[in-house]
């Protein structure tokens, strides 16, 4: 069965997947672990059980991803499925790889809050691999997955909410230190937001609507320098009631940069509104 799910995943979304799998874990256990800050995800509720539960927090992981996958399996799809069962075996076998060769390993920054800044910022990486592949580490990831495509929430801001429960829990390790608990909230939260601006931020692109008597010589810039597309829309001035026509163009960051600066050199006095575009989408029409 899992043959068949993976027959369609091409070799680069397996290469995203192994690396966003790796840098995961090397978050988890190089970061998090350390200074025992639960920063709301599948690992972090499984670190938190371990405490209790006398496996190594690996194995506990396991478990629980696959709890979360049927789950996620049923309510997602069978590609997310598949993707997310490989990446939540995968990383409990290199994190007990580290438990390995890495027995007891002790923070390197040696401050809760670094490790923090830390591992915000490297998992965020890794999970922006696995999103961008419809995947996930497991854990949490599924649930905000799931909250994502049912509720219509930003995957940052839906790890938040799902990932505030699991932070909260910190407080039930022995000997709770406030300053962990609180920690843990902070960066669940951050976390969220950092997530969301790898896998929105980066690929933000620009809408430029701009009014200028050099319509031809623009549209041609854009059309044929840029190499992208441009449409034009008629408008209407309110106090002179005449009629122009608009330019408008979805462009990247660079592209941005070079539209204005020509726009500057042929039409100083042009009017331009720029609009910030996260996704870009187009579906075409089946012909009869």
């Amino acid at each position: 069965m899992l043959k068949k799910l993976f027959a369609k995943i091409s070799l680069k979304e397996l290469l995203a997947i192994h690396a966003g799998t790796f840098i995961v874990a090397v978050a988890v256990y190089f970061f998090m672990q350390p200074s025992q800050i639960s920063i709301g995800s599948g690992a972090a509720l499984a670190m938190i059980l371990a405490n209790f539960i006398p496996l190594p927090m690996s194995t506990i992981l396991l478990a629980l991803n696959i709890v979360l996958l049927i789950i996620g399996f049923l309510l997602v799809g069978p590609e997310f499925g598949a993707k997310t069962v490989y990446c939540a075996i995968l990383m409990p076998l290199i994190i007990a790889v580290f438990e390995i060769v890495f027995p007891d390993f002790q923070s390197i920054t040696a401050d809760p809050a670094l490790d923090m800044v830390c591992y915000i910022l490297v998992v965020g990486v890794g999970l922006s691999f696995l999103f961008s592949c419809n995947a996930s580490s497991g854990g949490l990831d599924i649930v905000a997955k799931i909250m994502n495509k049912y509720l219509r929430m930003d995957l940052g801001a839906a790890m938040s909410l799902s990932g505030m429960v699991v932070a909260a829990g910190s407080a039930l390790n022995p000997g709770a230190d406030p300053k962990i608990v609180v920690l843990s909230l902070l960066g669940t939260y951050f976390g969220g937001l950092v997530v969301d601006h790898f896998i929105f931020g980066l690929n933000i692109k620009r809408r430029v609507c701009i009014l200028s008597p050099r319509v031809d010589d623009i549209v041609h810039y854009i059309l044929y320098d840029l190499h992208s597309g441009a449409s034009l829309s008629n408008t209407i001035g309110a106090y002179d009631n005449v009629v122009r026509k608009e330019i408008i163009t979805i462009v990247d960051k660079q592209e941005y940069r070079l539209l204005m600066d020509y726009v500057r050199r042929v039409d100083p006095k042009a009017f331009v509104t720029v609009y910030s575009v996260s996704e870009v989408s187009y579906t075409p029409k089946k012909r009869a």
